[in-house]
């Protein structure tokens, strides 16, 4: 009995059709793993901002004009003048010596950076700021009342302003003791020199009631 064969296949063996071919027979389609497949997205993940933080500091190396500020000194503080300042120191009654210590012991260490210094006489009374020193003397007389005085209130005190030899004067005229601040003509002649004073002597210092006209807030 004759087989028929086809051109194509050597052994006489007939080709099923392809809508004949049993799935099962169709070999399985190989599946990626899972896990590899997470790891390599994870790889990637982490390398490409690791990448882009490398080419951005080679960029910043690279560019011109890129140069590293030095790093800043502090500047070294002057040194502060710590001779005595001659003052007069004269004897005060009971109450404005006890009101002169209870403001002393109020003074701030510097006045506008000046640094304190140490006096000659009556420590308990008198201080000394800075150099050229501005100096303040507490328990001073009552200083006259021009027709037109220069009242200045700074901190809610009262001063009197005046130059005198060159030296810019401001005197309390509405404190139970007055103080006197003497600004020299190596300083700045400010007021201001009398903020910090101000707020010792409201702290210290009783008000009076009567006040020359121009002293009322």
């Amino acid at each position: 009995m004759a087989r028929s064969t086809t051109p194509d296949r050597p052994d006489g063996q007939q080709r099923k059709p392809e809508a004949a071919i049993d799935p099962a027979d169709r070999p399985a389609k190989p599946r990626a793993d899972r896990t590899t497949r997470q790891a390599a997205i994870w790889a990637t993940v982490v390398a490409l901002p690791l990448t882009a933080l490398v080419a951005v500091l080679i960029f910043g190396q690279l560019r011109p004009g890129s140069v590293e500020r030095p790093a800043s000194t502090p500047t070294a503080a002057a040194p502060q003048v710590t001779t005595p300042v001659q003052m007069a120191a004269p004897v005060l009654a009971e109450r404005p010596a006890t009101v002169c210590r209870a403001l002393l012991s109020r003074l701030p260490a510097t006045l506008r950076g000046a640094g304190q210094r140490p006096v000659t006489a009556g420590p308990e009374q008198n201080a000394a700021f800075g150099d050229p020193a501005v100096t303040l003397a507490c328990g001073v007389a009552e200083p006259p009342i021009p027709d037109v005085p220069d009242l200045w209130m700074v901190n809610n005190v009262c001063w009197l302003t005046e130059h005198r030899d060159g030296d810019l004067v401001l005197t309390t005229v509405d404190r139970e003791v007055p103080v006197r601040l003497s600004v020299p003509a190596g300083q700045e002649q400010t007021v201001q020199w009398a903020a910090p004073v101000s707020d010792s002597l409201v702290a210290s210092v009783p008000s009076v009631p009567n006040v020359p006209t121009g002293c009322e807030n």
